[in-house]
């Protein structure tokens, strides 16, 4: 699966809330109310990358979980890491 272009990146970013691209990853923070919310969100994105066999980069501060996406395979960003954002959107 080939790296995107940047016009197909800004693309399709616009059609995902907050997400932003930040070198050769797109990103997200997401903010909960508490820790064990902020966990419970991480086990669904684990349990999301580990069916697509797609794995983000995922810090983790009490209330807030930052999401990092990227095809290292591929050297940049891919249709598997729009097609992993728009899971995790609905896993929230």
């Amino acid at each position: 699966m080939p790296a995107l272009n940047d016009r197909d990146i800004d693309a399709r970013l616009a059609a995902l809330a907050n997400w932003r691209r930040e070198n050769d990853e797109i990103r997200k923070e997401f903010t909960f109310a508490e820790f064990r919310a902020s966990m419970a969100f991480v086990n669904r994105v684990a349990d999301l990358a580990n069916a697509a066999d797609h794995h983000p980069d995922i810090d983790i501060r009490y209330s807030r979980v930052l999401i990092a996406l990227s095809t290292h395979s591929e050297g940049g960003i891919t249709d598997k890491d729009f097609a992993l954002a728009q899971q995790i959107e609905a896993a929230t």
